[in-house]
């Protein structure tokens, strides 16, 4: 039986554990070869399952595409066999053998499954393919030598099967089993005893195969051997030819392949070493052999563009020198290493926008040296600009517009040209062009926007920038340039000029004057944007300027009035309750929004418990009532605050007398005005005193405690009085290189000691503090240090102080380098060593601007569509400037237009060999050619470029074929081979020589070889594919070693040119001594791929065995042994080529393993194993078989229903036969693997038939071959409805306007729901919800229709009673029972302007009239008092304006019509009237307006009469002013006495100091000071070389001195410290050094010019 059919019958198919509810599994064993109808098992007994139930559920076997070996008796519930089974046919050697297979039910679902094991019998014998073997071996076979057996075959398994072989008889031979990996034994016959072939030529042996099975079976084949004599043999490579091949710029040490040679003899001679045989190109450089394994790596770099493959030529030789020679053919595999090259040939820069299209804006070059696809180049540019790249030629494109361009759109184009080549990774390369678009003046300035609106705050700064208007011209350049232009306009009869300005250049809208909120609130006004075309182009805009208020007005208090007289007095009787009106704080607020918003708030009150102001009215009302307790005087002190940010308040002192009568308020109220003043400024002076001498006292500690420290160190430093002084002072400053008048330097040096003390030596003060620290230890940068203190102020400060005066014909230039930064370079200032007198180096490091200039700039006008091609042959070497041809006459072109046309030779990157004669109109050589150095061995060579003209654009191609002379003789490489040959080597043996090199091609290069003498050698030439021919001396007649030990040979090489050329070696000849070998297998085992459905012939592998013994014994026989692979498999006696005659299934069988016997003529014989693997071909898509499958399901089905159930078969292994299933995607079902090949398809999610009412499912499944196969099937699934859906509305919440004393029954709005389920659950009927609205059913408001959800107003509304109101509307579907929902309907009642404004203040009652008061000195813009209104209906009805009606005197006063303010509009005067009326009309904004007036009586006079004149301060505040004011002046007092008695303090002990130390000084104290020269003129060239010293030194023997230094006019001190490690510091100070006790300080003055020094100085009386 065939494999295949075994591997379809042994298929697992195990079932899905779990469809529904119950499921399960059983086993049966059975024997093989059981009759027809035999009962295999009682399934249903052992599955659980009643017979009704395997009949109703329509049981069946499932087996899918095999064979039914078994049957279903479903009226007995047994499976019985179908027909008879045979072990061997159905699973072969596969053990265990087993039918699987499965048990289905239907509804429910449920599925079983099912295994029959078949048990082997022993039925076959150990069988042998053939009746005898023939063996022919050499009497030289050494002990051990083994010969492959041909093995039997038994079809049985397990103990039935082969179990061992016997052979007899045993006299020289041996059995040996070796077991394989697949379990099969192989059987070798061993020599164990050498045979004699002059006592037996010919044996017989009985080869014997047995079984274990019972009863026992057996088989047998006989062997004949014939014994042959021994014979020699040489080694051979297993291949004449290898291939290979590596990439590219592979790293060295890349392994490119091992070469194998196989050399049967023995010892020394048996050692095989490898070499090179290349001797003149570059493989040895490129490429070494391993000598021992033959192993070829690689040592150099390979470039596929240079050679794209090398022969490498191998030689194996073993220590007889005999030797063989194979090629290895190294292909060179291209890597994608080089980018495209990119030539510009021509471009344009500029072009204008009314160009045409198809314009040529440029023209490249493209090479990419990369073969095949990595040589395969794609251009293109940017999406969407107006060019396109077209391919004029082979490599040549050009760049044209494609449509019509326009500047104002795009007015430059960077246009990319990409090219990229196929190679994977993918390389590019781009050029960009950047195209200016030329202008034409086209367009008017546009505005960014139509209106513009601009806010500024009032009080605003003349001048400030309010806005920026800005308009665009898409034109360019002057056309673009825009300015902007102020329309005339007035303002209130003001021209618009006097309150902005507008900037013509960039738009910016200033303020020409401040604002003021109250007096202007906006106005608008015009800009032109005007460009500069001609004629200019111009648009308007109109601007609207927002003036915003500032809170810049405090409240003003309008009542109580607060004057500098008499008091008044609010009454509260004594019998007063909760809530009783006291008075009314009344304020207004000029200024707007909420920064007139008004909050009161009490601040002081005599008793808090007692009153309280409302936030908002300002109504001072009792909070609780009044008892007989409270006192008689109260006093409020009330807080007006405005809402502003930042907020503004004003204070207001409301006198409140609890009282029934007036005589007791006035006995109870004194003034207090002016003692209230003035404990108030006595407050603020005392604290202020306090506050100052508390500051100073802790400043003097401070520093006190700061000095005494500092003093307390520098002492235990610095001062050691009983010590010996000899101080040491380096030099700090030295004078060198010096090239002045005056070459010396004079040091004038004062020192002072520790132990020196006070001393009155006294330095002038500059006037001038700069002052240059130097460090010599440091590396940083000057640095300048603005200070208060001058260093010289500090105590026992180590320094020295410099004073000079510069002048630089006198001064030696140090090496300072001073840094300098500006906003915007950075400058470096240097002196350098040398003294260069007066000279001062500056360097500049700004930014560096690099200009680079076109060399090349083509504008291509126009491009010709003439294109031509001519080719030259001329040979190499000719001489410069040679004529290769006349192009202007083979082109047919004008000489004279060469030179117009800017005619040119392109040869892109290559080199220019040749060159134009534009005056002849002829090709020129510009260099000698080397057709050798140009292109080696590449025939033909030539030479490509392109003839470029211009106006019009023109190319041409050109070719020169460079022909080849004799100019190079054949040569070698070496000038002798040496060859050690044994005598023994057989006639024919060959030798490979060294090639010669001719560089010479054609016939010119290397055309033969000789050899000479010819005694014993002869030349063979073989010609190979490549056309190369290899050189190989053959050994025509034996080698005697005893007649003749060493032969030297002549190869001459000879080429075929005129005159004829050729080169010579010498080869050298050493014959050693023969030695026998036996022939071998190269390989103990191939190894071999072959992909199933091969066809019929295919090569497998080529079987290599070498014997290099002579004649018939040196012939190698091939032969496969296997009885099973000799029907598939067939290998050539003569070549071991082993080739495919049969079929081969991977999926009958995955593996062949052959054993190859090779035996020569003698008998010997050797074998070696071909394991062959059977590549999978994805020749077989996956097959899907619905096992059930449901057609419809209802939309409430539960998550993880089985829909269908499917098994899924892909006889392919691997990637090949795994197999992926898939649904589309976006539907609510998965497809879950149950077990393996086993799926079903389940229910993923809810199903909603309102979102699908049908689904067509397709099941995908596909392999992992390549290509991929794959299959599919579609199931048709109906959803049935549920009604689960309760109608929706198409909004949360509705909200619906109507506006007032509308007609009942109107239709107001229409509610929409909508219900997604089908039929009769979707019919939707509306339904009013049963509620009241302020106690009235709102039934009674509205009404709404059941069909179509319109809802109608019932009333008629009144926005003044009724804002609005909202109900609930109920949608109820027709489903049973019904599904609903509800809707909340907001009803907006919109305003009619049906109210008239309403006056509250003033308030308009029937008796006396309230009148305001003003004063006759009243200025313009006083307030009088604001008019306050309100209207009751909402909105624009509800904005309020104020007119000005009636008037007593209608020049005095004005109304705002915003905000009701009545403000005078001029100065009042003595003649104006004291009672003036105004009637003032406050109007609604509504259509039509509604309007209310207001008299308002005014009185012009200076005061009311006077009332409570003498009111005082309260008691508590005058006691507690008092006291405050008694711990102010004693806390003065103490802190004054402390500070003066620490003053009188330091000054006690500052001359206690001064007495004590005259009292210590000590005059006879040993003073051994050293003082070494400070500053030397150092390698001076002038006229004073020597170094002038003079010391002014002072101990602690010198007493006081009057030494004194007077004081310079510069203090240009330059300080060194040669501790430091800072930078140089610039010190201003106002205390001199010297100033301080104990200070080690030298202090040296260097007067650069004698005669300007600022003051004299006598050194030498200091000196002395």
């Amino acid at each position: 039986m065939s494999n295949a059919t075994i591997g379809r019958r042994v298929l697992l198919f195990i079932c899905v554990l779990c469809f529904s509810s119950a499921s399960g599994q059983v086993t049966y064993s059975i024997p093989e070869e059981m009759t027809k109808g035999s009962l295999v098992g009682k399934i249903a007994e052992d599955l659980g399952i009643e017979l009704q139930r395997l009949k109703s559920g329509k049981g069946r076997i499932y087996t899918g595409d095999n064979t039914d070996y078994i049957e279903l008796n479903r009226e007995r519930g047994v499976l019985l066999i179908k027909e008879r089974i045979d072990r061997e046919e159905l699973c072969g050697r596969t053990t265990p053998c087993a039918l699987h297979f499965q048990i289905i039910l239907e509804n429910p679902m449920e599925f079983f499954s099912v295994t029959v094991e078949v048990t082997d019998l022993n039925d076959n014998a150990p069988i042998f393919k053939k009746s005898d073997i023939k063996f022919k071996i050499s009497e030289s076979a050494a002990s051990g030598s083994a010969f492959v057996l041909e093995q039997a075959v038994d079809m049985d398994v397990g103990v039935n099967g082969l179990q061992s072989y016997s052979l007899k008889p045993t006299d020289n031979f041996v059995l040996k089993l070796q077991s394989q990996a697949d379990g099969i034994k192989m059987v070798e016959m061993v020599l164990q005893k050498p045979l004699d072939r002059e006592k037996q030529d010919h044996l017989s042996l009985v080869l014997t195969a047995m079984d274990g099975g019972e009863p026992r079976l057996s088989g047998t084949v006989q062997i004949h051997i014939h014994v042959l004599d021994s014979n020699d043999n040489s080694p051979v490579f297993a291949q004449k030819i290898y291939t290979s091949a590596i990439r590219e710029n592979s790293p060295k040490g890349t392994p490119v392949m091992s070469v194998s040679a196989s050399d049967l003899d023995e010892g020394s001679n048996g050692k095989i070493t490898y070499a090179l045989l290349n001797s003149f190109d570059d493989v040895t450089e490129l490429f070494q052999v391993n000598a021992e394994t033959g192993e070829i790596t690689l040592i150099g770099k390979t470039d596929f563009e240079k050679t794209r493959h090398y022969q490498v030529h191998v030689q194996a030789s073993d220590e007889g020198s005999l030797t063989d020679s194979c090629k290895v053919m190294v292909e060179i595999i291209d890597t994608n290493d080089n980018q495209p090259v990119i030539n510009m040939m021509s471009k344009s820069s500029v072009i204008s926008e009314d160009i045409q299209p198809g314009s040529v804006v440029m023209m490249v070059n493209i090479q990419d040296p990369d073969s095949g696809e990595n040589g395969e180049v794609h251009c293109s540019i940017n999406n969407n600009i107006p060019f396109a790249i077209i391919a004029t030629s082979n490599n040549f494109l050009s760049l044209v517009t494609d449509s019509d361009l326009d500047r104002e759109k795009s007015s430059s184009y960077n246009i990319s040209v990409i090219c990229s080549d196929g190679g994977v990774p993918s390389l590019s390369s781009s050029v960009t062009l950047n195209l200016q678009i030329s202008d034409i003046n086209d367009n008017a300035p546009v505005f960014e926007r139509s209106t513009y609106e601009a806010y500024i705050v009032e009080n605003n700064t003349p001048g400030v920038s309010i806005y920026t208007v800005k308009a665009q011209d898409a034109d360019w350049n002057q056309n673009a340039r825009v300015s902007y232009i102020l329309e005339d306009s007035f303002i209130n009869g003001v021209h618009i000029s006097s309150y902005v300005s507008v900037s013509a250049d960039s738009g910016v809208i200033h303020a020409v004057r401040s604002f003021d909120y109250e007096q202007i609130k906006d106005f608008q006004f015009y800009v032109k944007a005007q460009d500069g075309g001609s004629p200019p182009l111009s648009s308007n805009v109109t601007v609207m300027i927002i003036i915003r208020d500032q809170n810049d007005n405090s409240p003003q208090i309008l009542y109580p009035v607060q004057t500098g007289g008499s008091l008044v007095a609010e009454m509260v009787p004594r019998s007063a309750d909760v809530g009783y009106l006291v008075t009314k704080v009344v304020a207004v607020d000029v200024d707007s929004g909420q920064n007139a918003w008004l909050s009161y708030k009490l601040q002081k009150a005599t008793d808090r418990a007692l009153f309280e102001v409302g936030l908002q009215n300002g109504e001072i009302r009792t909070i609780r009532q009044v008892t007989d307790k409270d006192a008689v005087k109260q006093r409020l002190t009330v807080v007006v605050e405005d809402n502003g940010q930042p907020s503004r308040s004003a204070t207001v002192n409301v006198n409140v007398a609890v009282a029934d009568s007036f005589p007791e308020v006035l006995s109870e109220f004194t003034d207090f005005t002016h003692d209230k003043e003035y404990n108030d400024n006595l407050t603020f002076y005392l604290v202020l005193a306090l506050a100052v001498v508390s500051f100073l006292f802790i400043t003097c500690l401070v520093v006190i405690i700061s000095v005494k420290i500092y003093r307390w160190r520098q002492s235990r430093i610095l001062y050691h009085p009983s010590l010996p002084v000899i101080p040491y002072y380096p030099p700090r400053y030295s004078d060198t290189l010096g090239s002045g008048t005056l070459q010396h330097v004079y040091n004038y040096e004062v020192c002072r000691t520790t132990d020196s003390r006070k001393s009155d030596c006294k330095f002038g003060r500059a006037a001038s503090q700069n002052v240059l620290m130097m460090d010599p230890s440091s590396t940083g940068t000057m640095q300048r240090i603005q200070s208060e203190k001058n260093i010289l102020d500090e105590p026992d400060s180590p320094l020295e102080v410099c004073f000079l005066k510069t002048n630089v014909w006198d001064q030696d230039i140090m090496d300072i380098s001073t840094y300098f930064k500006t906003e915007d370079r950075m400058d470096y200032v240097s002196w350098p060593k040398e003294k260069k007198r007066g000279i001062l180096y500056t360097s500049k490091m700004g930014l560096c601007t690099r200009i680079w200039q076109a060399l090349l700039l083509l504008s291509v006008l126009s491009l010709g569509t003439v294109l031509g091609q001519v080719s030259y042959s001329i040979p190499e070497e000719m001489a410069k400037d040679s004529v290769v041809g006349n192009v202007a006459q083979d082109l047919g072109l004008d000489v004279r237009g060469l030179k117009s046309r800017k005619a040119r030779v392109y040869t892109g990157e290559s080199a220019k060999h040749i060159e134009l004669n534009k005056e002849r109109g002829v090709l020129v050589l510009k260099e000698r050619i080397d057709r050798e150095a140009l292109c080696g061995e590449t025939t033909p060579c030539a030479l490509h470029f392109q003839l470029i003209l211009e106006n019009p654009m023109e190319f041409y191609t050109v070719s020169v074929e460079i022909t080849d002379i004799n100019d190079n003789p054949p040569t070698f490489l070496r000038s002798e081979m040496k060859y050690d040959i044994g005598e023994s080597a057989l006639v024919g043996a060959r030798f490979v020589l060294e090639k010669a090199v001719d560089s010479d091609v054609g016939v010119n290069g290397l055309s033969s070889y000789t050899l000479k003498p010819t005694d014993h050698f002869v030349l063979k030439t073989i010609s190979r594919g490549d056309g190369s021919k290899n050189v190989e001396m053959v050994l025509q007649k034996n080698l005697d070693r005893d007649k003749k030990e060493h032969i030297s040979l002549i190869l001459t090489a000879v080429d075929g040119g005129e005159p004829q050329l050729s080169g010579t070696m010498q080869i050298l000849i050493t014959v050693l001594d023969a030695n026998d070998n036996a022939p071998v297998c190269s390989k103990t085992e191939y190894k071999a791929n072959v992909e199933e459905n091969a066809p019929f012939g295919t090569v497998i592998t080529t079987v290599m065995a070498t014997d290099v013994d002579k004649g018939d014994n040196g012939k190698v026989a091939y032969m496969i042994p296997n009885a099973g692979a000799a029907g598939v498999f067939n290998i050539d006696a003569d070549e071991g080529i082993l080739t495919l005659t049969g079929n081969v299934d991977y999926e009958k069988r995955k593996k062949y393993e052959i054993d190859v016997q090779v035996s020569d003529q003698g008998g010997l014989s050797d074998s070696c194993k071909v394991i062959i693997d059977v590549v999978d071909v994805n020749d077989n898509k996956p097959s899907i078989n619905f096992m059930s499958e449901a057609h419809s399901i209802s939309e409430n089905v539960k998550v993880g229903s089985v829909v269908t159930m499917m098994n899924v078969v892909d006889p392919d292994s691997s990637v090949n036969g795994k197999v992926n299933c898939y649904l589309d995607d976006n539907i609510p079902f998965s497809m879950k693997s149950t077990r393996n090949s086993f799926f079903t398809i389940v229910t993923d999610s809810d199903l909603d038939r309102e979102m699908a009412s049908e689904y067509n499912i397709v099941v995908r499944c596909s392999d992992e071959g390549v290509p991929s196969l794959s299959s599919s099937v579609t199931l048709t699934l109906q959803i049935s409805d549920v009604n689960d859906n309760a109608p929706v509305f198409s909004m949360r919440s509705y909200e619906a306007y109507i506006i007032e004393n509308n007609a009942p029954g109107i239709s107001v709005f229409t509610v929409k729901a909508q219900d997604i389920d089908w039929n009769q659950n979707a019919r939707i009927s509306y339904i009013l919800d049963d509620r009241s609205i302020n106690g009235v059913p709102v039934s009674s408001y509205v009404s709404v229709s059941a069909d179509s959800g319109v809802i109608h107003a019932v009333r008629s509304f009144d926005y003044e009673q009724i804002k609005d109101f909202q109900f609930l509307v109920k949608a109820q579907d027709g489903g049973s029972p019904p599904l609903s929902s509800n809707v909340t309907v907001k009803i907006m009642i919109q305003d009619q302007n049906d109210n008239a404004p309403q006056v509250l203040y003033p308030v308009q009652t029937g008796g006396p009239l309230v009148a305001e008061m003003v004063p006759r000195s009243a200025d313009v813009g006083y307030l009088v008092t604001k008019v306050v209104a309100v209207d009751v209906d909402s909105g624009q009805n509800a904005w309020l304006s104020y007119k000005l009606q009636k008037a007593t005197d209608r020049a005095l006063f004005e109304v705002g019509l915003q905000n009701g303010e009545i403000r005078t509009i001029r100065q009042v005067t003595d003649k104006d009237v004291v009672k003036q009326r105004l009637t003032v009309v406050v109007e609604d904004n509504g259509q039509p307006s509604r309007s209310a007036t207001v008299n308002v009586n005014v009185a012009v006079a200076d005061s009311f009469p006077e009332v409570l004149s003498e009111f005082t301060d309260f008691t508590h505040d005058k006691e507690y002013n008092d006291n405050l004011t008694f711990y102010l002046v004693l806390a003065l007092a103490v802190v004054s006495f402390l500070f003066i008695t620490c003053l009188v303090v330091i000054i006690s002990v500052k001359i206690y100091r001064w007495r004590q130390s005259r009292i210590l000084y000590h005059p006879s104290l040993p003073v051994i000071p050293y003082y070494p020269p400070r500053y030397s003129d150092t390698l001076g060239s002038g006229t004073l070389q020597h170094v002038y010293n003079y010391e002014v030194c002072r101990t602690t023997d010198s007493r006081k001195s009057d030494c004194k230094f007077g004081r310079a006019a510069s203090q240009n001190v330059l300080m060194m410290d040669p501790s430091s490690t800072g930078t140089m510091q610039r010190i201003q100070s106002e205390k001199n050094i010297l100033d301080e006790p104990d200070s080690p300080l030298e202090v040296r003055s260097f007067p650069c010019d004698p005669s300007s020094h600022p003051f004299p100085l006598s050194f030498h009386d200091l000196r002395k």
